[in-house]
């Protein structure tokens, strides 16, 4: 039996030679591609959850596509460059401009009972000519 595992041991051995030339083949590779830093448009994806809540979609919002601006719900601390990174790096578009409304809570009243309708944020962004974002799948 200890023969046996002799010839076993040197298998295992020639195996591992085997996946580190492997290896070191790979790195001579990715080494020789260039290394292309991230566009900031790819770096800021993962960011964009936390700026645009939602698309607004009123009969107003739809006529302003015509326009090629659209409506979205954006979080109260968004600013315009923020947005506008988020635009360009979600729906890949380009973004001429943005305008940022904020609506303010309103005062609503069920018989005796008084409470507050949400304010919210929202910004209209007006894209390049030609392109477009499809915020509703059909």
């Amino acid at each position: 039996m200890a023969l046996l595992n002799i010839f076993k041991k040197k298998k295992k051995e020639e195996k591992k030679e085997i996946k580190k030339k492997e290896v070191e083949e790979a790195k001579k590779v990715v080494r020789k591609e260039e290394k292309k830093p991230l566009k900031l448009k790819e770096k800021k994806f993962f960011e964009a959850y936390r700026i645009l809540k939602s698309p607004h979609i009123t009969e107003k919002a739809t006529d302003l596509v015509k326009k090629n601006q659209y409506v979205f719900k954006v979080w109260p601390r968004a600013n315009k460059t923020q947005i506008e990174r988020a635009i360009e790096s979600v729906f890949g578009v380009d973004v001429e401009s943005v305008k940022i409304i904020r609506i303010p809570r309103k005062r609503r009243r069920l018989g005796r009972i008084e409470g507050f309708k949400k304010g919210y944020k929202k910004a209209i962004v007006k894209i390049k000519k030609g392109q477009k974002i499809e915020v509703l799948p059909r």
